[in-house]
Parts: structure tokens; sequence; C-alpha cells
């Protein structure tokens, strides 16, 4: 068996020659009869030699693998995040093949390593850069593009799509390896929304892969909602899925003051004429202590009260509250009542509401009664629960800082500002109709218990339950699911290739569990980019007892490197200390280790390579040479930034959302707002939103 593994067979491959042996049972022959008589059994198990793991090409030589650019190729736009990831798909998997680059000896790839490292810019690659005056120049440069007074590079001719090759006489001193490791620096877009000022995360976009066609013969109508292949239910807390105050802002909800920062902003807090506020004076009040909390309690010790509304027109676009329904997390009614406008009905819309004249004629509750029965339920451990619940919030006319909302936890197939509506949601995932009668119009009970099971359901089967359809399939399960093996990496695979789970790691600051990473085989959090740099090594190594990765490591890895990002401000502060967030970066001031030898960097102060993201950069790059000096021979490697500079976009967002919360709020005057939206600011957002989703990406073949 030695001597048919040859020295340069890598640990993977011996790994997978050792599990290429077949067990099977046989009768005991008559010389075993020793054996016989210390084990008293009648089989004993053989191993046959099934087939072997073919040798692992010599780079240079026929049959090794290779991803080659074609300078005659015909570029039509700029390269897509989601172009890398079907590259990993193609190779690992059922994906397409790819149009942007050749893919030569595919069945040859061992493994593949992806490594996300926002805080690349193409800017930092270029030949006499200074990086001590770099961040100065461009922070200087958003304000003056704030302002309209600079030009933001966009990627505007077929030129601009090609990648860039990679010169090493020409690249910056602490970035001279990539030309080592990589032949081209690629221009990489990152998914968005120009129309809307939005960019997608860019995490989501390469960690999740276009969920497969469905097969059927069904023609029209809802089709049921099914469980992916491999799908294993995560039972979740109700409090895994509370609306954060960006998505409550963005959906134009009226933010209660324990959402705001402590300090001046919650002081000076005022509500909105006509509103209430719930008694809570912090988040904190909310939390219920893990001793009082049931053992496998889904509601983590919280009352949930899901809430609908019905409303009738008393003008122009204004509607008013004409009906309340509260049910309890036992679908038992707390609270349904008829409540009489202020103003005159102009329309019962009865169609919807199921509202009629006759209905209300007797009713004598008021707005500001049911306000004050609201404020008496709705204690500080109270979740309310609804579907586009902004709408019943602002026609009680009451803030509550625990929300649930199904319309943002089963988000639209084709993503925000989109809608799914409850009906839909109620066909798709519940298999049932609601809302039937186009005469009685909506039961808002009915309506409230259906977002009760949708909820239920939801922690039940865990974050991705629903979110996957809207966003496609966790790349770490489609691989697991479709990964295809083929003859020349030996085992059991067919000639043509035959379905078999490929295994991967996420290696991630904080939990990478609380996200996409979730789907891989392995979880490994760090606190550190060296950390990161490590585990990326171990995950494609595996353990050498493989007391938990398997010896030979696993077949792709996904990591991501976030000290520059720190460095140079990209990243989301308000992640960091979000408890139901995967954890974040350091912060701006806090200590991140980095090397402050000037002789082990060899750059004149010149270059500004002594600078603090000069020694980034150069640990950095450090890291990365490392990382593929492990690589076992035929592994492909991508690094890629995830998205170009976002904080333009993120100040002009914010502008935006004080603007339309003023806008919004009732009885304030256009000229006492403190903050001005007008075309400027909207093209403004629409420059910064394309230059944030410009990034870049490297791709080779080790």
């Amino acid at each position: 068996m030695a001597d048919a593994v040859n020295n340069d067979d890598t640990a993977a491959e011996t790994a997978s020659l050792n599990h290429s042996e077949s067990s099977s049972l046989k009768r005991s022959s008559p010389h075993d009869a020793e054996e016989q008589a210390d084990d008293k059994g009648e089989w004993q198990t053989v191993t046959r030699p099934n087939k072997k793991a073919k040798k692992v090409p010599r780079p240079g030589k026929g049959g090794y693998p290779a991803l080659t650019f074609s300078p005659k190729a015909r570029l039509q736009s700029m390269l897509n995040l989601s172009s890398l990831r079907d590259l990993v798909t193609y190779i690992f998997a059922d994906g397409a093949g790819p149009q942007w680059i050749g893919v030569t000896h595919r069945p040859q790839f061992r493994k593949i390593v992806a490594i996300m490292i926002p805080g690349l810019e193409e800017a930092l690659f270029k030949e006499g850069v200074n990086y001590a005056t770099f961040n100065s120049l461009r922070d200087a440069g958003v304000e003056a593009a704030r302002d309209g007074d600079a030009n933001d590079y966009i990627a505007t001719s077929p030129d601009d799509y090609y990648p860039r090759s990679l010169d090493k006489d020409k690249l910056p001193e602490p970035l001279k390896a990539f030309a080592d490791m990589f032949p081209h620096l690629w221009p990489v877009k990152t998914p968005g929304d120009d129309k809307h000022g939005k960019m997608h995360s860019p995490m989501a976009a390469f960690l999740t892969a276009p969920a497969p066609k469905e097969k059927t013969s069904q023609k029209g109508g809802v089709k049921p909602a099914k469980e992916p292949n491999g799908w294993k239910n995560e039972r979740t807390r109700i409090t895994e899925f509370l609306a954060t105050t960006e998505e409550m802002a963005d959906n134009g909800f009226v933010i209660h003051p324990a959402l705001l920062p402590e300090g001046e902003q919650r002081d000076n807090f005022v509500a909105p004429e006509g509103y209430v506020v719930t008694k809570v004076d912090k988040l904190e009040d909310g939390d219920v202590p893990e001793a009082e909390i049931e053992q496998g309690s889904i509601t983590a010790g919280r009352d949930i009260l899901a809430l609908d509304c019905e409303m009738c027109m008393t003008g122009e676009s204004e509607f008013s509250l004409t009906r309340i329904s509260l049910v309890n997390w036992d679908g038992d009614v707390v609270l349904d009542e008829l409540v009489k406008p202020d103003k005159p009905i102009t329309d019962y819309v009865t169609r919807f509401s199921g509202i009629t004249e006759e209905m209300l004629a007797p009713v004598t509750t008021t707005l500001r009664d049911i306000q004050e029965k609201l404020l008496d339920i709705l204690h500080p451990r109270t979740i309310l629960l609804g579907h586009s619940l902004e709408s019943d919030t602002k026609a009680l006319r009451i803030a509550h800082p625990f929300i649930v909302d199904t319309s943002i936890i089963y988000p639209h197939p084709r993503g925000p500002p989109l809608k799914s509506s409850l009906k839909w949601l109620a066909q798709k995932y519940l298999s049932k109709e609601i809302q039937k009668s186009d005469v009685l119009g909506h039961n808002s009970i009915e309506d409230a218990k259906t977002c009760l099971d949708l909820a239920k359901q939801k922690c039940e089967k865990g974050k991705l339950w629903g979110a996957s359809d809207a966003q496609g399939e966790n790349l770490f399960r489609r691989l697991a699911r479709a990964g295809t093996a083929y003859k020349a990496q030996g085992g059991d695979a067919a000639i043509g290739g035959i379905e078999v789970g490929k295994t991967s790691a996420a290696v991630d600051w904080g939990n990478p569990s609380k996200g996409p990473g979730a789907g891989a085989t392995y979880q490994l959090g760090c606190k550190s980019d060296e950390e990161v740099t490590t585990n990326i090594i171990r995950a494609v190594l595996g353990d050498e007892d493989g007391a938990v990765i398997r010896g030979g490591g696993v077949d792709f890895v996904w990591g991501r490197m976030r000290e520059l990002e720190a460095l140079q401000g990209w990243w989301n502060k308000n992640r960091v200390d979000n408890s139901s967030s995967d954890g974040g970066p350091p912060g701006a001031d806090a200590d991140v280790e980095m090397d402050t030898d000037t002789d082990a960097i060899g750059t004149t102060a010149a270059s500004g390579a002594s600078s603090p993201l000069g020694h980034a950069l150069t640990q950095l790059t450090e890291r990365l040479v490392r990382i593929h000096a492990a690589l076992p021979p035929c592994t492909g490697f991508i690094i890629y930034s995830g998205s170009g500079d976002p904080r333009k976009m993120a100040q002009l967002q914010q502008m935006h959302a004080k603007w339309r919360k003023e806008y919004n709020t009732p009885g304030k005057k256009w000229d006492e707002l403190s903050v001005k939206w007008t075309d400027v600011e909207e093209q403004a957002l629409k420059r910064a939103v394309r230059k944030a989703r410009t990034g870049l990406g490297f791709v080779s073949v080790k």
C-alpha cells in the first residue's frame, strides 16, 4: 500500500486513500479457530483496497487544474461578486460554467479556499501610493464628493471591466507578494439597488447560492414551502427575531426611546403629537434571567402578543383605527374592540376592513381609551408580533421597542423594499387560506393567529427558514447537498462524477454559527486575524489526531479577516455590541496587534510603509503568504474585498433616514427640519452607492 502513494501526495490524498478501503464480512475459516475461541464470534471483518486516489499532477504538467483569463474575452459588464461564488459551485457542485474565466481540468481540484478581506481597495495597489497620507487624502475626497466637488471613479467602459495584471515591480512593497500568488486584480461589483440607495450584504451574496429550480407540474397558485435536502431544524428563541433599530427605521416605525443611544439623543426624545410610548426605560428591562426560563422554551420567558388592526379612511390618504385585536401565544384573545375615530369616516373600506357603518354606530371607545389599555398590557417583557406592524403602530400611535414582524423575518423573494402579503405567506408556509372573502373583508383575529403560526414555525425551524426562499440556498449546504466527486479524486466516484457531500468550514470573528456560517460542517470563531489565519490552515489540513476536523481537512474553507476593515473604519459598529449578531472586529481605538519593526518591513518612509496602514497591509500579506504556502497542490484560492468604501454611503443613508423621520412627524413643518434632502443629496447617495459597490477580487490555483 505504501508503495502506491507518491511522496508528493498530500495529507488529504492519503486520508482519501485510507477511506477508500471497503469493509466486508466473511465467515471464519477453520484456520481461525484460535481467534474464534477468544472472540466467540462466527464473523470477522476484513478490508479490501478499493480504487486508489490518483497521484496529484505536478504544476506545469498535463492534467493540472488552472484558472485562465483570455485577453480576447468579451466582458460586457464588471464581474459580479456572485460570479466568484458561482465559480465555487461550478468546480465543486452543480453550478453552471463561468463565462469570464476558463476552468481546465476541473476534476483535479482538491480544495477551494475563499477569504473575504473588507478594507482592500484597488488604490492600495497603485504604484507610488503613500500609505502615510492615503486615508487623509481619501477622507478629504469623501467630504468633497459629498459636496459634489469630486468625481468618483465609476466603471463606464469595457476597459474598466477587465482585470489588471499584477506586476511585482510596480506594486507597493507591502503588497508585492500578491503578484506571486495571483496573476490579476479583478474589479468586482457587489449586489445592490442604486434606485433605492442600498448595497446588499456582500457576505450573504457570496455565501448564498441561487435556489435550485423547482421541478413540478403544478401550474399557477402558490407552491407550498418544502424543506431542502439535508435540512435540519434549528430550534430558535423568538428573541432572535426581534427587529433591529435599523430594520424598524427602514420600515417606518416610530423609534422607542429605549432603542436610542444613551445621552442627549435619548434625553431629548419627544414623542410625535398624539403618540404614547410603552413603559420601558431600557432594553435590559425586557431580559428574563435564564433561571426563570423553562428549558427548551422558544418564548424565552417573554409574553408574546400578536396584533392586528383594521382601519377606515377619514380623509384623503388618511387612515384611522376602527378595530384592534390582540391574541396571546396560546391563541387566546386578549383584546378585541371596535374604535370610533375622532374624525368623520369618509370610506369604511369594508371589502378590506370588514367594518360597516352599522358596526360602529353604537361604539364610544376612542383611540385614547385603547392607548391607555395598551400601556397597561404592554410591559417590558412583552413582544408585539404582527405583519407590517408599522401600519398598526401608526394607527395606534404607539411605540414599543420589542417587535417581531413577519414581513421582515419572511422577506420577499425579490428582496426589500418589497414585502410578501400575509395571505401569500399563509398559503406558502401554512398551506392555509385566509382573507377569502372580498365582501366581508379581513378578520383581524384570524390575521393575528396566522402571524402566530408563522412565528412558531420560524422558531421551530430556525433563522434560515423562509429567508432561504428569498435569498437562495446556503452555499455550505449546497456543497454538502450537491457536491460532486470525480474519478481523478479517487474513492468510489464514477467516471462521470457522483453526488457526494463536500465538507466545509467557516472561519470568522465572533461566532460564525450565528450567520451563514451555520451551514458549514465546522464553525471556527476567532478574535484576531492571526487566529483566522491559524484556523484557515487548520481547516485546510485537518487536526493531526482528527479530534475535531478530520485528517486531510475539509474541501471548502471560507474565512474573513477584519483588522484592515477596523483600521479603515468600514465596519458597522452597531453589530459588534448586538448580542444577536455574529460579532465584529475591534474598534478603531482598540489594541490591534501590529508589527512595528521597520527593519522587518524593509521599505522606505516615502511609501508610508511604516504608517499604521502600511503595517496592516504588511501583516495581511504575510498571513496570506502563510496560508498560500500551506495549501496542498490543486487548491483554488480566492480573495475578495466584498465591497468598496461604504462610509459615505452610510453617512448619506443616515442623513436620509433622519430627514424621513422628521418629514413624517405629524405637525412638523418643512422649514423646521434639521436635515434637508433634495435632488442634490439624492444624486450624491446614488454615486456613493455605486462607489461602495465597487470592490476587487483575486483568483488562482496553488
